[in-house]
């Protein structure tokens, strides 16, 4: 129960940690934008905040049931 809360919030932190590293920094951008990669950034980031909510509820409602 307790396990996925704290699994769905670390995978969180994780992207938020991320999406920091991938910010543009100094006036330059990332080296993914303007590539063929960059929709895949994006749907990564999203599929994790989406995973990490997903592990956080199912936590709460195991922990309910």
């Amino acid at each position: 129960m307790i396990a996925l809360e704290v699994a769905g919030i670390v995978v969180l932190l994780l992207t938020v940690l991320l999406l920091g590293a991938l910010l543009p920094r100094g006036g330059r951008t990332h080296r993914f934008v303007g590539t063929e990669l960059e929709p895949y950034v994006a749907v990564l980031l999203t599929g994790m905040v989406a995973l990490s909510f997903t592990m956080i509820l199912a936590g709460i409602l195991q922990g309910l049931g």
